[in-house]
């Protein structure tokens, strides 16, 4: 009897010391899985690719800040708020194609050149001119706007029945800081009246519809956007005459800047470039206009 009692007592420590190590064992196999599964996913979050574009976040058409995401704007990083526009379209898309995630850094105009020179962006996608000035400092991509220069008035004004810029004679007038309009178009205009540059588009348009200025020099996307926020605003395009702002074609010109040297970049981006035409362009920058905050 003692001895059915003793082997009984074995084999019921023997299944629960195995029972135990089993158990043992298949928490450890469960660790490592999960342990793997982990560094894999850390893995694969270390190696997705980030194009980080730089923009004012404040130059409509072509870049703004909304408070939500509607439309397919992108949040802004180091901040709640949301950029849109036509430049953050084509960003999304050249990220799309290339497989990038897309990151959007907001600076002030005069800070984006240095950001790239320096890393800190891979690229500017913010309206810029492909001029001469601006590539010994960086690359640009193929144009991805052309980009008209025009002239926007009071609808009221004494100057808006101008058929050309000699109309313009003696007119207090600006525009934005480290452009062409500023730089070249207005010592075009004879006795001008040339008030400080403007740190940036929205603050230009402030001085007109204020009533500081008589007019200012932009690009036609930018005037169309203001004429659509402010409807006492009127623009002049003397792109047809003789009477017109002399520029060269590389001043209208819009382009994408990158790092000088860094052709990877600049090869992917002109490829995405190259598959659209003219009337993708327009069509892109005709809805961004349409949807630009102010003019709702």
């Amino acid at each position: 009897m003692k001895k059915k009692l003793l082997a009984g007592l074995l084999t019921l420590t023997m299944a629960v010391s195995m029972a135990a190590c089993g158990s043992k064992a298949a928490d450890t196999t469960t660790k490592d899985a999960s342990g793997a599964a982990a560094a894999a996913t850390e893995k694969t979050a270390d190696t997705s690719k980030v194009l980080k574009v730089a923009m004012e976040c404040g130059y409509a058409p072509y870049n703004w800040t909304q408070a939500d995401d509607s439309n397919g704007a992108v949040a802004i990083n180091d901040s709640s708020d949301y950029a849109y526009g036509y430049d953050v379209m084509i960003a999304k898309k050249i990220a799309d194609e290339l497989g990038y995630d897309l990151q959007i850094v907001k600076l002030d105009w005069d800070s984006l050149v240095p950001a790239v020179q320096s890393g800190t962006v891979d690229c500017v996608i913010a309206g810029q001119s492909i001029t001469s000035d601006r590539l010994e400092m960086v690359d640009f991509s193929k144009p991805y706007y052309y980009a008209s220069i025009v002239s926007l008035v009071k609808s009221d004004s004494s100057y808006a029945s101008a058929k050309g810029i000699t109309d313009f004679k003696g007119a207090t007038c600006t525009s934005q800081l480290g452009t062409v309009w500023y730089d070249t178009c207005l010592p075009q205009i004879a006795d001008a009246d040339i008030q400080a540059a403007q740190e940036s588009a929205p603050a230009m348009l402030v001085t007109l519809e204020s009533g500081r200025t008589d007019l200012v020099v932009t690009d036609k996307p930018t005037a169309m956007a203001a004429c659509a926020a402010y409807p006492d605003m009127k623009m002049l395009d003397f792109s047809d005459t003789d009477d017109n702002f002399e520029v060269s074609d590389e001043e209208i010109n819009i382009g994408i800047s990158v790092k000088k040297g860094n052709t990877e970049l600049l090869d992917g981006i002109n490829s995405v470039l190259d598959k659209m035409t003219t009337d993708d362009f327009d069509q892109m920058m005709n809805e961004a206009i349409s949807v630009q905050p102010l003019s709702e």
